[in-house]
Formats: C-alpha cells, structure tokens, sequence
C-alpha cells in the first residue's frame, strides 16, 4: 500500500511549518444542551437540578448538566441568577488563532448564588478584581449560538 499523498505545503524547516488548508465545513448538534443556547437568545442563564427527589441534590449545575453527575436522573431547566462574582480571573495575552476574542481580553471565573460550579466567562467592559461583581449581558442582535454570546460586565 503506498503513502497517502499530502496537500500540506512546507513552509519552513527549522522549526518545520506546514501550511495545511481546510475547505470542508463541520456540522454538529447541541443535543441536549441546545435549550441553554436558546435560552441566550432570550437573555435566560439557563441551569438545570436533579429531578430524582431522593437523590438529595438540589443544586442548580452551570453549564447544565443532561444527567444528574450522582444518581443519572433526568435534570430540569431552572433560569439561574444573572448577578455574580468573580472568583478568579486571568487574561489572554497571546490568543491562539482560533480564539475569538481580542488579545487582553479578561477570562473570569463567576460564582453565583445556588449554583455549585463556577461559570467561566469574559469581561466585555471593566478590569476585573476578586470578588467584583458582575452581571451577565447577551448578544441577541447578532448572536454566534456559542458562549461568547453570554459575556459580563461590572454590577
């Protein structure tokens, strides 16, 4: 059998780069996650809680959960609170290529009230600090359908 030919152009050798095109698109589904999307659209925060009431958690999971993380049970769709605070923060100096966001753009952290897991996010105005708090604002004009469409600024 013989070596599968190659599109990829070298470009440099030391270190070796290749230039490799891409013509295709890739398509996939939310599944069970499309309602949190759509829930951006209409500017919700959408979370979900375990339906099994002998489970005994009835915590509020963000980003959702399709299935409860302890006893597998079905989870509801419960609208979280879109007041947080920033429980860390860093900030993307050098972005790699795919990333969407300008460089400097302040990635946080954000804990809010009934949910027991940190939301990450970007700040879209302010310099973040410990503990500041923030409130979520959505792109409904032009929304991307992807997390970007959810960003916070200072409360």
């Amino acid at each position: 059998m013989d070596w599968p030919t190659s599109c990829l152009e070298v470009i440099q050798n030391d270190p070796m780069v290749v230039k490799n095109p891409k013509t295709w698109s890739h398509q996939h589904s939310y599944g069970g996650w499309g309602k949190f999307f759509k829930g951006l659209q209409e500017e919700k925060l959408l979370a979900t809680r375990c339906t099994n009431s002998e489970c005994g958690e009835n915590r509020l999971w963000l980003p959702p959960r399709c299935e409860c993380p302890d006893c597998w049970h079905d989870m509801e769709w419960v609208e979280a609170p879109k007041e947080g605070t920033i429980y860390t923060f860093s900030t993307v100096t050098y972005p790699g290529e795919l990333f969407k966001l300008p460089a400097g753009t302040p990635l946080i952290s954000i804990e809010l009230d009934g949910v027991c897991t940190k939301l990450m996010g970007w700040l879209k105005e302010g310099k973040p600090e410990f503990s500041m708090k923030v409130k979520a604002v959505f792109n409904t004009q032009n929304p991307t359908n992807t997390i970007l469409d959810l960003a916070w600024v200072p409360a």
